[in-house]
């Protein structure tokens, strides 16, 4: 296993855990995160902020790996994300979403791209839509 497979794994397994602090020793301070809901995110303390929220609002994570590809310097998961959403959601337009206590089963891929031992990049690939209608908002 190579560094971006060990780093993109670590940050996988602190999100899930829900422990945000430990992304600290994993991404560089000035990396760029682009998310389907909230466009392109600049700084390691946005990129929180964005997990943060979304973390809040789902409990019992879980990811179901279903492809793992590693380059020398870029990892790619495909695979699902699996939660309760127990608490409101914030969205974009700064409203929130209600707790449904549906669970949802999102299909996504995440690509991590590693330079000097830290996540530089880190793309989001999620079905918003898919999101939705799985928690009875279409």
């Amino acid at each position: 296993m190579g560094q971006a497979r060990e780093l993109m794994d670590r940050a996988t397994a602190a999100v899930l855990a829900g422990e945000l602090e430990a992304l600290r020793d994993i991404y560089a301070d000035d990396m760029v995160a682009t998310t389907p809901d909230e466009g392109t995110l600049n700084g390691l303390d946005a990129f929180l902020e964005w997990n943060r929220s979304f973390i809040a609002s789902f409990s019992d994570r879980s990811y179901e790996s279903q492809r793992g590809f590693e380059t020398e310097d870029c990892a790619i998961d495909q695979g699902y994300f699996v939660a309760t959403h127990t608490k409101d959601l914030a969205l974009p337009d700064g409203q929130s979403l209600p707790a449904t206590g549906k669970q949802i089963r999102l299909r996504a891929v995440d690509l991590a791209t590693v330079r000097d031992g830290k996540i530089v990049q880190h793309d989001f690939y999620y079905d918003q839509v898919d999101m939705l209608t799985q928690l009875g908002m279409t």
